[in-house]
């Protein structure tokens, strides 16, 4: 990357999880040493351990006098891994493959979360396309990378695209990232991708942090499957319209959320929605005020007003699935279709299903169902 990493054939990540203390043992100064490494000729050591919180087995010492050994295994985990080309002379000088694009997973909050194969990629590409250059101007800061990131945004993308690809066929790696998380899951550069793989080019997921597996995984969902929905829009309508879609299915919905319209989404969703369906807000994800709470949809608004700081930060929501059904909660009245198909003239379906719900006993879920089908119908 025009001289960021001088002798990057040079720099070395070897990971040995037996041999290195956790992070989270260490001072936070030498956490923060032992994260960034020296990037020089010196092999950087990195401790993953199995548990977060897991004492240390031997010093960094010990693993500092493991490294050479590791090192002369020649490990196949590192740049580009399965995806390398073998016997690229380009890519042996480089670490990365010329011509290829990487799209690199970058933290969400907390910068240890970068992976080791993450940090060589951005040491080693030619150009790092980000979402915020200013972001990104930071953890290329923090891991010891000079070159200036080019911008590439929601804004800028689609006349991006030509000039990227230009690089690519010129022979130049380049990496993508986004502010925090996975590039291309509600973020820019789909397009970017799309076009990549149109035009012949490789393109090379580096995984790591994404604040989509990171909510589910701690979100104890009674789902066995979930769908992302992503950020919903913002006119009525079609926000409508999306959840309409899918409030029905028996699986969880997750949504992505900004602070400012947090508690609008929420009483949205608690309206559309049976109330007593499980929201999950997942907020500020492996940062400072990190907070995962359960609530039930209907008292989600009262959860949010009980406590400003709960508007603050990015947001994952997750809607559980709808509850089981009780016996004979399916039961649909014989009558019920003329119910519906009055309401559904006037209202939307979640409504009319409200309505006939309670002027008939039967199961909200199943009469939203029916009026899902009778709309599909008309």
């Amino acid at each position: 990357m025009g001289g960021a990493c001088a002798g990057v054939g040079a720099c070395a990540f070897v990971v040995d999880c037996a041999d290195v203390a956790d992070f989270a043992a260490l001072e936070p100064a030498t956490a923060a040493d032992a994260c960034v490494g020296d990037f020089g000729a010196t092999a950087l050591v990195v401790a993953h351990a199995a548990a977060h919180n897991a004492p240390a087995s031997a010093s960094a010492s010990d693993a500092n006098a493991d490294a050479g050994a590791v090192e002369r295994g020649a490990r196949d985990d590192r740049i580009g891994g399965p995806g390398r080309v073998a016997g690229d002379p380009a890519e042996a000088a480089t670490g990365v493959t010329p011509g290829a694009l990487y799209v690199v997973a970058t933290p969400l909050g907390n910068l240890r979360d970068l992976t080791v194969r993450a940090g060589e990629v951005l040491h080693a590409v030619d150009r790092i396309y980000a979402e915020d250059t200013r972001v990104t101007a930071t953890l290329l800061a923090h891991i010891g990378v000079s070159a200036r990131p080019a911008a590439l945004h929601a804004h800028n993308e689609r006349a991006r695209v030509a000039e990227i690809l230009a690089a690519l066929a010129a022979g130049h790696s380049v990496a993508l990232v986004s502010d925090a998380g996975t590039p291309a899951i509600s973020d820019p550069g789909a397009r970017l991708v799309r076009a990549a793989h149109e035009a012949g080019h490789r393109v090379i997921p580096v995984p790591g942090p994404s604040a989509l597996a990171a909510a589910v995984s701690v979100a104890g969902l009674d789902a066995e499957r979930f769908l992302f929905v992503g950020f919903l829009p913002g006119q009525a309508k079609a926000r409508r319209g999306i959840v309409e879609a899918f409030g029905a299915l028996a699986v969880a919905l997750v949504f992505f959320e900004a602070p400012h319209r947090v508690r609008d989404t929420v009483a949205f969703l608690a309206g559309a929605l049976d109330p007593s369906r499980t929201l999950v807000v997942a907020r500020e994800i492996t940062k400072r005020f990190e907070e995962i709470a359960r609530v039930e949809l209907g008292d989600a608004d009262a959860w949010f007003g009980a406590d400003a700081n709960r508007e603050r930060g990015e947001f994952v929501l997750i809607v559980d699935r709808p509850p089981a059904p009780v016996a004979d909660a399916h039961a649909v009245p014989d009558d019920v279709d003329a119910w519906l198909r009055a309401l559904l003239r006037e209202v939307p379906p979640s409504t009319a299903a409200r309505i006939a719900a309670a002027a008939t006993g039967a199961s909200r879920d199943a009469l939203y169902a029916r009026a899902i089908a009778l709309k599909a119908a008309s």
